[in-house]
């Protein structure tokens, strides 16, 4: 059954790029969200970074998500559908070797902003 539940996660996954932002509908039960704005030591946008972050959400944390998206030409991303009851999560944002994290708790921020500086 655990393995059943990732792979729901996966298949609910959808993303879609524009110019602007790439958008990820995780549908996981839930209405919070994050975004991203990834830039790089100049202030410039990183296009094809990667945003990953393994989840545990649910009653006693027992359901499980992997999630993976990639920035747009505008060094942007957004999550929605992420459950309003989740362990904290923590993002790591990286493109080639530079690499950095953040950490959301929904309990606290349903709607995150974050802006990183790859280094």
């Amino acid at each position: 059954m655990f393995f059943a539940l990732i792979a729901t996660a996966a298949l609910l996954a959808q993303s879609q790029t524009t110019a602007e932002v790439t958008l990820m509908k995780a549908a996981l039960g839930g209405a919070c969200s994050a975004d991203f704005v990834v830039k790089d030591t100049d202030g410039k946008p990183v296009v094809g970074a990667t945003v990953h972050v393994k989840m545990r959400y649910g009653f006693a944390g027992v359901k499980r998500a992997d999630l993976e998206i990639e920035t747009s030409p505008a060094g942007k991303v957004r999550i929605e559908g992420l459950p309003e009851k989740a362990k904290p999560m923590t993002y790591e944002i990286k493109k080639d070797e530079l690499k950095t994290e953040v950490t959301q708790d929904v309990a606290h921020t349903c709607h995150a902003t974050f802006e990183v500086t790859l280094k």
